[in-house]
């Protein structure tokens, strides 16, 4: 892509924050580069783009979330795009996420872009102004926020689609379309490398008077180091996990439990700690978290659209949507407060009524598009009015790390490097203290004692279900474990309510293997679009199997 057009494709569209308030955006569509280099706010719009294709999932496949191509949810719409993932019709082709590739590549060219033609600029036209000294400040942060946006994209890419080209300078279109692929270690090594050049030299707080706030605008919402130090954390997991670790290499599992317990070390040197009110964590003010959100990004616009997907049918235009499975329910323990922030049920009040998800039901079959699962979404979906008359709407925030999922990465990391619950090796923290920091928040006490290795993975993975449902991971946990073929994650696990005459129920819990029973290991990663095949002229190989 040419630079005149990238730099006339910046558009504000969305703000991001790292619990922090909005970015503010401009629209450019002067495209020379000198033009750019002339002021500070033009220069910074070339790194704000490359925030604009960050990652939320507020039902990306035309209202299914990820959630339901795993036994997280099950969509209650027959048809929708999402089934390609467990149907069979996932090809190079015909391939859900082929925006991803250009998404993620579309931003790391706007990072390379700045990093090799706009980070050394002095503006010393304007060193007489008032400002100049926090102007300054700011725009030699952007190279940093730049390279964690590189970085934070091609996790994105590895994570999907393995060894990826890696391209770390900016290249015109024809230039970059002919890179080979590199391996996942190289990819991830680059991730991590990356973090930890630019962890110490990031801005740690954008509200500090150390970084300054000028009147005229509000530069807090970007990343900081704690968003660097998640990204790498994360990253660390995946690079030690079965699918981008086949040998098994240990000092792997040791890097992520040294990586997320640097994190953890770090959010609770600035009083960071698990929210009490966990169902917050995903409403319309989160963003202003600053317990345990580390980086939430969020999205200006106002709708009411993820609701009219995820409201219970049977209120007026609701969709039904992306219903949680009995697989999940039934991984909640008793008094979990996570489950009433995440599932709505038979007899709730919700969003505005008592429901009725029973055969027969108000809300429930036979009605089209009700619930197969005997449940609806709660978590992220806020309360709002979608009716044609008196409609409303709010933001919607998408939390992209939270303090809570890195006790539980930790945990994970150290008990594969101790092959013990209770070891905390250098580290000072056991993965049974660990999970028990999360389960404490959730109101169901500590993990119980004396577990093995096995009974403690087995529980943990659970925990991570619970805790992190509908954020995003279920997907990618099961692949990067190499768990998503094993039939148990394929079977949907439904629950059938009829209500008698006297007003009592009856609950059958009821398997469906059949509708999930397609897999391949191919699936394990994401094909390759054919039209970037094409357009590499061969560089660019396919992934095994497609």
């Amino acid at each position: 892509m040419k630079i005149r057009n990238i730099i006339g494709i910046a558009a504000a569209t969305v703000a991001i924050s790292s619990c922090g308030d909005k970015m503010d955006y401009h629209e450019y569509s002067t495209y020379d580069e000198d033009y750019v280099k002339t002021m500070f706010s033009r220069a910074a719009g070339i790194v704000t783009s490359a925030y604009n294709d960050l990652d939320t999932d507020f039902g990306n496949y035309s209202g299914a979330m990820l959630s339901s191509a795993t036994d997280e949810s099950v969509y209650s719409h027959a048809g929708n795009t999402i089934e390609k993932f467990y149907n069979g019709g996932w090809s190079a082709t015909s391939n859900n996420d082929a925006s991803m590739w250009v998404k993620c590549y579309r931003g790391i060219s706007y990072a390379n872009l700045f990093l090799d033609k706009f980070k050394d600029e002095k503006f010393l036209e304007y060193v007489t102004d008032l400002d100049y000294p926090q102007e300054l400040g700011q725009y030699n942060n952007l190279q940093y926020e730049a390279r964690f946006l590189r970085a934070y994209y091609y996790f994105e890419l590895v994570r999907a689609f393995g060894g990826v080209p890696l391209l770390t300078s900016y290249m015109e279109a024809d230039e970059a379309n002919s890179q080979s692929r590199r391996t996942s270690d190289e990819v991830f090594q680059f991730i991590i490398a990356e973090c930890d050049g630019i962890k110490n030299l990031i801005e740690k707080n954008y509200a500090s008077p150390s970084y300054g706030t000028l009147k005229s605008k509000n530069e807090s919402g970007r990343a900081n180091n704690l968003a660097v130090l998640a990204l790498k954390a994360r990253a660390a997991l995946y690079y030690a996990s079965p699918l981008f670790n086949p040998t098994n290499d240990n000092e792997r599992w040791h890097q992520a439990a040294v990586a997320n317990k640097e994190l953890i070390d770090e959010c609770k040197s600035r009083g960071m700690k698990l929210s009490a009110d966990y169902a917050a964590l995903f409403q319309k003010d989160n963003w202003k978290n600053t317990e345990e959100c580390i980086f939430v990004r969020r999205v200006v616009s106002k709708t009411n659209t993820f609701e009219r997907y995820n409201f219970p049918v049977g209120l007026e235009n609701a969709g039904g949507g992306n219903c949680p499975t009995y697989n999940l329910v039934e991984s909640y323990e008793p008094g979990d407060i996570r489950l009433t922030a995440t599932v709505a049920q038979n007899g709730d009040t919700w969003p505005n009524a008592t429901l009725e998800t029973f055969v027969g039901g108000a809300n429930g079959m036979p009605i089209a598009y009700a619930t197969p699962t005997g449940y609806y979404l709660k978590k992220y979906v806020q309360n709002l009015k979608i009716t044609t008359s008196g409609a409303n709407t709010e933001q919607h925030h998408w939390v992209t790390f939270r303090l809570g999922e890195f006790y539980l990465n930790y945990a994970e990391a150290i008990l594969n490097y101790t092959n013990d619950p209770t070891a905390k090796a250098e580290l000072g923290m056991s993965a049974e203290q660990a999970i028990n920091v999360v389960r404490q928040r959730a109101g169901i006490g500590d993990i119980p004692t004396g577990l093995s290795a096995t009974e403690f993975a087995e529980r943990l993975e659970k925990e991570r279900f619970v805790e992190l449902a509908f954020e995003g991971h279920r997907f990618y946990d099961l692949r990067r474990n190499m768990k998503a073929g094993n039939i148990k994650y394929r079977t949907i696990k439904s629950m059938y309510i009829t209500k008698n005459d006297d007003g009592t129920f009856n609950e059958t819990v009821t398997t469906d293997a059949t509708t999930r029973a397609y897999w391949d290991n191919k699936m394990y990663l994401f094909p390759i679009a054919q039209s970037e095949i094409l357009k590499s002229g061969g560089s660019l190989t396919q992934n095994p199997g497609w």
